[in-house]
C-alpha cells in the first residue's frame, strides 16, 4: 500500500482533472479501431504506449485510493504530465475526429468532455 500522506495526495487532484473519462468509457473506447490506430508502437507492432496506458488507467480507477501502490502513483504522475503536455498541442480544426483527441482518449482524457 502506498503512503497516502504525500505521494498520492500530491497527484490526486491533478489526476482527477486529467482523467475525465470513467473506467467504463475508457474500456469501451479502447475496443475501437480509432483507439488502436493511434500512438507510438515499439518496433511498429503490437499495442501502442497510449493504449497500454489506457488499460493501466482503468486498473487505477478501479483501485481504492488507500490501496494505490507507489507504482500506481508514479503512473498517475506520468498520465497527468502527458495529458497536460498533449492538451497544449491541439489542432485548430476538426478536433472531434483528430488523432490528437484519439491519443488523449487512450490516456483517459476526452478534450470534448465538459
Amino acid at each position: 500500500m502506498a503512503d497516502t500522506g504525500k505521494g498520492v495526495d500530491d497527484v490526486w487532484d491533478d489526476w482527477k482533472d486529467a482523467v475525465n473519462m470513467t473506467a467504463s468509457e475508457i474500456e469501451h473506447w479502447l475496443e475501437t479501431d480509432e483507439s488502436k490506430e493511434v500512438g507510438q508502437k515499439k518496433d511498429g507492432d503490437g499495442e501502442s504506449t497510449g493504449h497500454h496506458s489506457g488499460r493501466r488507467i482503468v486498473e487505477i480507477l478501479h483501485t481504492k485510493k488507500a490501496d494505490l501502490t507507489d507504482d500506481d502513483v508514479q503512473w498517475m504522475h506520468k498520465v497527468v504530465g502527458y495529458v497536460h503536455r498533449h492538451r497544449a498541442q491541439g489542432p485548430s480544426k476538426d478536433v472531434e475526429h483528430s488523432r490528437w483527441r484519439y491519443s488523449l482518449m487512450n490516456w483517459g482524457n476526452d478534450p470534448l468532455k465538459k
